[in-house]
């Protein structure tokens, strides 16, 4: 095993035991070192949580996944000020459910 693969599998099993304890602060931070594993994992627990601001973040910061998570969230939660910000950025699917929305 080379050094770099020692170093992911360390990366891998922090990751894994922030996600258990739901640590926020430990998945951001190995998430703004690079680690993707940790990104999807903060996406996950924002979304169980209806966090919508950590949400925000991670779109913000170019994460697609936690843009489509946003958009399923804002929808749920009937958040037409995100869907209505998100669709003035150019996001066609949250026109698209703010359509939706505010035509019922």
């Amino acid at each position: 095993m080379t050094d770099s693969d020692q170093g992911r599998d360390d990366i891998d099993e922090l990751v894994q035991l922030a996600a258990e304890r739901g640590d926020v602060a430990e998945l951001r931070r190995l998430a703004d070192g690079g680690s993707s594993d940790a990104a999807d994992e903060l996406v996950q627990l924002a979304a169980e949580r209806g966090d919508v601001a950590e949400l925000r973040r991670l779109s913000d910061g170019g994460n697609a996944t936690a843009t489509d998570q946003l958009i399923e969230t804002a929808t749920e939660l009937d958040d037409l000020a995100e869907l209505r910000r998100l669709a003035d950025n150019g996001n066609v699917t949250a026109a698209e459910q703010l359509a939706e929305l505010t035509a019922e």
